[in-house]
């Protein structure tokens, strides 16, 4: 552990000291263990990254300036997935088709204004990395409800007299039913969870075809939390079971991260002051919602064909139509905080 620990802190830095992004970001951190992970798993590879309209437009910075150490793509909301499928095929006609492109898009721009740039791009099987950045709201552009907003959130468009109703988009399992190679959700709440993190990226990396890892992205000023406490509350939305860690690896479903002690996810939403309005009746409605998933996650996972180590194995696409698209296999190296801001 400790040998790997020191691997993670030494490894060149993609996401560069000095960037624009808020205090307590906690998408800043996900980024860092995206792109580390991709590196070290695959180190021959360069990496373009896109990014649609978003807080990381800004943060990416202004030409000449790059916040990261990797090549970056900025496009509108809608078309982050059609760019990067244009741009992993000009890479694949120039003889780079092993160059790792990889989206970075917020759960505005995958969910709600580009899903149907996504969902084709999936359709396809375009051979991409696709991240969804999920912080629950449009950021970026003064925290408006999204179709991944949580029920019963306060958003500036769901105000805490009119809070979000009903459940936010089930994107993993969406996405999932375009039976796309590989599907994942990632928290780096602690330790475990961040091995779980990388494994998954590593995962990822060796896997061709479209690849959907659906990481929780905290966010201070729009969840309103001190900035302290971001790997806390990705701690507690996994250790309450709100935001589950599980694969999707060619149709194997399973549960990555199993809470030994699960916690109510009272404990969670107690953290933000989003849910701050909310009435006991409210969170137990909310509770009964997380167990539902949980419990459907659960009965997913023995109907996953075929095992999780045969499918490990298993390419996403017949030789034949990795010859006709040219691409070619490469191998793998591979407290809980009470207080709220209002």
């Amino acid at each position: 552990m400790a040998e790997w620990l020191e691997q993670i802190i030494s490894e060149e830095r993609l996401l560069h000291s000095g960037h624009a992004a808020c205090p307590g970001c906690g998408p800043a951190v996900n980024v860092r263990h995206v792109l580390g992970g991709l590196a070290a798993a695959a180190p021959e590879s360069k990496i373009v990254l896109v990014i649609p309209a978003s807080c990381w437009t800004i943060i990416a910075g202004i030409w000449p300036v790059n916040a990261f150490g990797v090549t970056v793509h900025l496009t509108p909301f809608a078309s982050a997935a059609a760019e990067a499928s244009g741009i992993k095929s000009a890479l694949r006609l120039r003889g780079q088709g092993d160059t790792q492109v990889v989206v970075w898009g917020g759960d505005g721009s995958t969910c709600d204004i580009g899903f149907a740039g996504v969902s084709a791009a999936a359709e396809r099987n375009e051979d991409i990395v696709y991240v969804l950045n999920d912080n629950e709201a449009y950021m970026n552009t003064g925290v408006q409800k999204s179709g991944a907003t949580p029920e019963g959130a306060w958003t500036t468009t769901t105000p805490t007299t009119a809070p979000r109703a009903g459940l936010k988009k089930d994107i993993a399992r969406i996405m999932a039913a375009h039976r796309i190679p590989y599907v994942a959700t990632l928290a780096p709440g602690s330790v475990p969870m961040l091995r779980d993190f990388r494994a998954k990226v590593a995962r990822a990396a060796e896997v061709r075809g479209f690849r959907f890892l659906h990481t929780l992205g905290a966010c201070p000023p729009g969840w309103k939390y001190p900035t302290a406490q971001s790997t806390e509350i990705a701690r507690l939305a996994v250790e309450s079971r709100y935001f589950p860690l599980f694969e999707c690896d060619h149709g194997a479903w399973r549960i990555t991260y199993r809470p030994k002690h699960p916690l109510p996810v009272s404990e969670f939403l107690a953290t933000q002051g989003r849910f701050g309005h909310l009435s006991p009746a409210a969170i137990d409605t909310i509770q009964a919602h997380v167990d539902e998933r949980w419990d459907l996650l659960v009965a997913l996972e023995p109907q996953g064909a075929p095992s999780p180590e045969r499918a490990r194995a298993a390419p996403s696409r017949s030789p034949q139509r990795e010859a006709e698209r040219g691409a070619h296999p490469r191998a793998s190296r591979s407290g809980i905080a009470k207080a709220r801001r209002t």
